[in-house]
């Protein structure tokens, strides 16, 4: 099974598994993993460090914009399995433990289930492991402001609406933003492309999600990879307020 892997700038690759997407930054032979996916995912996650030259030894630490199952699934593998670090927004660690879920119910799912795309991609969802119980064990909160030590030094950006702990993080040396699912460039649920939030159903707080759209405008770069869709290229400004004009 291999993984879609696209390399979009020096040491970054932004790779699409089952309607959702990971990235992987690299730094010698070492490598941060920004999400890991669905469960199901697991094979598609491997294969991907293995394209990029690397190993799951090879991964300093597993950084999660947000505890949902598309990004989570294999996160507690990577730590039992390799004690690999899994770091997270300090309001978003109880999430990961599974102490609570804000996520999609499968009630929200059939009270949407007449709206184009949401039917096959519940199905899917469901196949890769969307209503599985993956908590991470031993989560960690980031350990300070700023800038990680870790390969790419990503900056956590508290972006909060869709969880209560979702984090972009923002290279600022390459111009480069890792987005996760506060800013998105399509969905199979969504009728549109380009720069978007996430259809309704799917945030914890929308009017909060809303509002971080402006925190993500005040970045610079011009390359955003998302939690869903392809790549997209163009001012952070312009795409995170082009989202929020499409959301009010």
């Amino acid at each position: 099974m291999r993984a879609e892997v696209q390399q979009v700038a020096d040491g970054t690759y932004l790779v699409h598994g089952s309607h959702t997407n990971w990235v992987i930054l690299t730094e010698g032979d070492a490598l941060t993993l920004v999400d890991t996916g669905y469960p199901g995912d697991r094979a598609l996650v491997l294969d991907s460090l293995t394209q990029v030259g690397g190993s799951p030894e090879a991964v300093a630490a597993v950084l999660i914009t947000h505890a949902h199952n598309d990004h989570l699934g294999s996160a507690e593998h990577l730590r039992a399995a390799y004690g690999t670090p899994v770091l997270l927004h300090e309001a978003e660690v109880p999430h990961a433990r599974r102490e609570f879920l804000h996520q999609v119910t499968v009630g929200d799912v059939l009270r949407n289930g007449w709206r184009p795309g949401v039917a096959p991609w519940a199905l899917r969802a469901i196949r890769s492991g969307g209503t599985a119980h993956v908590p991470v064990t031993d989560p960690e909160a980031f350990p300070k402001p700023g800038p990680l030590d870790l390969p790419g030094r990503p900056v956590p950006v508290h972006t909060p609406g869709h969880t209560e702990g979702h984090v972009a993080f923002h290279l600022p040396e390459a111009g480069v933003l890792v987005s996760g699912d506060a800013l998105v460039s399509g969905h199979p649920t969504s009728r549109i492309e380009g720069p978007q939030l996430l259809p309704d159903m799917f945030h914890h707080e929308r009017a909060r999600a809303v509002a971080s759209l402006d925190v993500l405008a005040e970045l610079d770069g011009d390359l955003m990879l998302p939690g869903h869709g392809p790549a997209y290229r163009g001012p952070l400004r312009e795409a995170a307020l082009q989202a929020k004009d499409r959301a009010l």
